[in-house]
């Protein structure tokens, strides 16, 4: 069985894959992006996901393990094993706002384009998502709102737990949730600034 966290970038997957490992799942990451101010305690990447098309068997690696897999690269994971996908979920305007403000903290220029575009494609991208999900019968998904998870970590690092099949650590889980590192939830995107998928 391999865990997998995923969602849009921004969503909490993060956070998630911090919550899942406190509560005593070992992660599979290979350490190359390192914490910084947009991620004070750590990305939890591993970068062979990029190329699981290429390179479907180096999934294998997860099995026991956590792994994060950004919504895209979903479809790319092979049918010959067991998944249980903790899929995080955050309103879209917000996941805008925090890569908007992630770009801005690396001093990097924020694209212009159309608010309602990036909303649509996003949209879409969930829809079809979704879609692959429910078809995939190796593939059990339990969705996680991340507002839900900063309102309330016990009661949702709890319903993970269960999820993952018990045994986990709660209290170490709800633990992680640190309300000062969530600095978008109250932004909004500016002057149709927005991006598309650039940013974890």
């Amino acid at each position: 069985m391999i865990t997998v966290v995923s969602g849009l970038p921004r969503s909490g997957t993060s956070l998630m894959m911090q919550m899942i490992v406190a509560g005593g799942i070992p992660p599979l990451t290979d350490g190359l992006r390192t914490a910084d101010e947009n991620n004070p305690k750590g990305y939890f990447e591993w970068e062979p996901a990029k190329s699981l098309e290429q390179n479907p068997g180096a999934i294998a690696a997860g099995e026991g393990k956590v792994v994060k897999i950004i919504s895209a690269l979903l479809p790319l994971l092979p049918e010959d094993h067991d998944y249980r996908i903790v899929f995080m979920m955050r309103p879209l305007a917000e996941v805008i706002a925090s890569q908007n403000s992630m770009l801005r903290r690396l001093g990097k220029e924020v694209p212009r384009t159309s608010t309602h575009s990036v909303m649509a494609a996003f949209e879409k991208h969930l829809r079809e998502t979704e879609k692959l999900l429910s078809t995939r019968r190796e593939m059990a998904v339990l969705k996680v709102e991340h507002a839900r998870v900063l309102s309330d970590p016990a009661e949702q690092a709890a319903r993970v737990a269960a999820f993952l099949g018990g045994g986990l650590k709660v209290e170490s889980m709800a633990a992680q949730v640190e309300h000062a590192l969530h600095r978008e939830k109250r932004e909004s995107p500016q002057d149709g600034r927005v991006v598309v998928g650039q940013v974890r």
